[in-house]
């Protein structure tokens, strides 16, 4: 599997699948195209879904979703109950598969599995909106703006480092309850790109049984 990671929460996977259209024979995948990401994630082709935890602007900017159905005609959005109706006013046709906790659906051969119901809290019931984590290939686990374990074996866990609704032991707690093989951070727009290596570094030392990638804008790694 491949991820590239433009930036905050936006990835974009590329996962073995049937996919005629690409000669790799694999499946593309955009998680989260927020408003951290616009230039990057706007210009995107090829894409065989994109997949929506939840409803913030950091996971969901209009205008680059728009963008890229447009540059990806027929390309189906994934999202929960919540994004599914904000999604069927804000863009009435776009195609959508409705995947929240413990549903499914499969993407050319990929499964992709929902898990969780809501977003971690920041303060009271203050943002307190649904969130969906998704489960992809049986290998791959982007939980969005929670740390729910799916209860499945995790390989490579993309783990949220920083925001307003967390601390770091969240994430270090996060990271020994699911035990992946390998994790890299996401929702880290806001950490500067020198301190994101500090965090691995903590993570080495703390939960040394799980490989910390410190992914950078930009930067692609094949898990």
């Amino acid at each position: 599997m491949k991820v590239t990671k433009l930036g905050h929460c936006a990835l974009v996977l590329e996962i073995d699948g049937v996919n005629p259209s690409d000669s790799s024979g694999r499946v593309r995948l955009l998680t989260d195209p927020g408003n951290w990401t616009i230039e990057a994630q706007s210009i995107l082709k090829g894409l065989d879904a994109i997949l929506i935890t939840h409803e913030h602007q950091d996971h969901y900017h209009l205008e680059s979703v728009k963008a890229l159905l447009s540059n990806n005609p027929g390309v189906p959005i994934v999202a929960n109950s919540s994004m599914t109706a904000l999604l069927a006013k804000d863009i009435p046709d776009a195609k959508v598969i409705t995947v929240g906790d413990k549903q499914s659906t499969e993407v050319k051969g990929v499964s992709i599995e929902g898990f969780g119901k809501e977003h971690a809290e920041i303060y009271e019931q203050f943002g307190l909106v649904e969130n969906t984590g998704y489960f992809v290939g049986d290998k791959f686990y982007f939980p969005g703006d929670a740390f729910y374990n799916p209860g499945k074996k995790v390989d490579v866990l993309a783990l949220p480092v920083a925001g307003p609704w967390m601390q770091l032991k969240h994430a270090i707690h996060c990271a020994k309850d699911i035990n992946p093989r390998a994790a890299f951070g996401v929702h880290d727009g806001m950490i500067l790109p020198d301190f994101r290596g500090f965090v691995g570094m903590l993570f080495k030392h703390i939960v040394p049984n799980v490989e910390y990638v410190a992914l950078q804008d930009g930067e692609t790694r094949e898990f």
